[in-house]
């Protein structure tokens, strides 16, 4: 293999939704830096990814050749001159942030979700992307594996959502949420983003994800961006694709 980069979705393929990754991925990826470069590309804003990810590497993990891009690849992050900073951030207006909020408002008590036990807050701003989490940004882990498994519940928020946002794309995410973003953003954008920022072509990266599959928020990367994919069906299967890359870059 001569791949010069490897990215990853995070929630399902490096750590279990909104849990930190544990000291052995922490370990591999940090191992895997000093290999090749490193991005980690999914629908949660920075927060989420440095009390993930970041902030649990190990000390020789070589930061500089990390690439964060949280909300899909609209933000990016980057290690310079010993601290994090923010490359770019494609947010939204105030105008749209209001009409967003204001769609997903109706669409929820559409879909019939009004009145269902959450734990926080169901809609989060994220700046370029809004996300909706059906329970709740806090649910445990069983209740949000549980509560949308063969995602119908989200599908009809979602086609309710797309009606009064036409201009919009209206994306199902994780377990339990719906991403609101500009149209046309989706993993291919972010990876195409990435492309032009590292300076890496496609043909030279390498994805994994859980969610490879028609509809699944990983597809678009080897549907329309043509990155080859590796589909992980567990944290462990993650771990042992990242020690064969590791054994294939060495």
């Amino acid at each position: 293999m001569t791949k010069r980069l490897v990215a990853f979705d995070l929630d399902g393929t490096l750590a279990e939704s909104k849990q930190a990754i544990d000291a052995e991925m922490a370990g591999l990826l940090a191992r895997l830096t000093g290999v090749a470069e490193v991005c980690v590309i999914s629908g949660g804003d920075w927060p989420q990814f440095r009390t993930q990810v970041v902030d649990r590497l190990p000390a020789d993990a070589r930061l500089e050749r990390l690439w964060i891009m949280p909300t899909s690849g609209t933000k990016l992050y980057r290690f310079i001159e010993g601290a994090w900073t923010a490359i770019y951030a494609e947010d939204f207006s105030p105008e749209e942030r209001d009409r967003i909020l204001k769609a997903l408002d109706r669409a929820v008590e559409e879909a019939g979700f009004k009145g269902e036990r959450t734990w926080g807050e169901q809609i989060e701003d994220r700046g370029s992307q809004i996300t909706f989490s059906g329970l709740g940004q806090e649910a445990p882990l069983d209740a949000k594996k549980a509560w949308d498994s063969d995602r119908r519940k989200r599908e009809t928020m979602q086609q309710a959502a797309q009606r009064e946002l036409p201009n919009l794309s209206i994306n199902i995410g994780g377990s339990t949420s719906i991403d609101v973003t500009h149209k046309g953003v989706d993993k291919a954008y972010g990876i195409g983003k990435l492309a032009e920022a590292s300076g890496i072509a496609k043909a030279d990266m390498l994805f994994m994800g859980d969610a490879v599959y028609p509809g699944g928020n990983d597809w678009p990367v080897p549907d329309k961006a043509k990155v080859d994919t590796v589909a992980v069906g567990s944290i462990a299967e993650t771990k042992r694709a990242i020690e064969a890359c590791i054994f294939c870059l060495t």
